[in-house]
């Protein structure tokens, strides 16, 4: 048990933890009904989620005829509203997350999330998928004021307020390895996130396919 060599275990929340891309398809459709425009596919929106809602909407927005005069303030207050009141009618954890947790709860690793997520969002995603008490800390976009990933310091912050020691990040964009690595801790991609590149070109230290590669894999670090 003691001789797993990491401490703690953190994850990045939508497209690792979980797959929020049909209630955040939804919210994104609700506001674009606002502005007279078509729904998109969650083919479509999936590319445009993990960068802040403010980007969704913008790239929403730009798919069905551009930004409107007068910019889209209201609507992204829209969004906000309607992600927050339906946030988990769709969203699920990944395959295989639940019982990863359950192997490094058994070794005495802590689990944590660091995500770009308004902290409020991410703390009632998790209660609503019965997931926030598994987690030693939840830390959000805004939790750190003016910091969030690429910069290290949510991270750190994940680390410290997790209890400290050796830590490995878990994630799927380009903002969770630069993080990761900058804050020195193992960055591990995972392939069935919402990828903005292809996952080899991320630049993390290792890649897994399903959940039940993660825990073997750090086992072996």
């Amino acid at each position: 048990m003691h001789d797993f060599p990491f401490r703690i275990v953190g994850f990045d929340l939508d497209g690792t933890v979980v797959d929020t891309a049909g209630d955040i398809t939804a919210a994104l459709n609700h506001a674009l009904a606002l502005a007279g425009r078509e729904p998109l596919a969650e083919a479509q929106v999936r590319p445009m989620i993990g960068l802040g809602t403010a980007h969704l909407l913008e790239q929403g927005l730009v798919a069905t005829g551009g930004i409107p005069d007068g910019g889209a303030r209201h609507l992204y207050d829209e969004l906000l509203a309607y992600y927050e009141a339906h946030i988990a009618v769709h969203s699920r954890p990944f395959p295989g997350l639940v019982a990863a947790l359950d192997r490094l709860d058994a070794l005495g690793v802590r689990t944590a999330v660091m995500t770009n997520k308004l902290e409020h969002l991410a703390r009632r995603l998790l209660e609503a998928l019965g997931l926030a008490d598994r987690m030693a800390a939840i830390v959000g976009g805004d939790t750190l004021p003016g910091l969030a990933k690429p910069s290290p310091e949510p991270i750190r912050a994940m680390i410290e307020r997790s209890g400290g020691g050796r830590a490995a990040f878990v994630g799927d964009s380009i903002y969770d390895v630069m993080a990761a690595r900058a804050a020195g801790a193992t960055s591990v991609a995972v392939s069935f996130g919402f990828l903005h590149q292809p996952v080899e070109d991320l630049g993390a230290d290792h890649i897994i396919g399903h959940f039940d590669e993660l825990v073997p894999l750090l086992a072996r670090l």
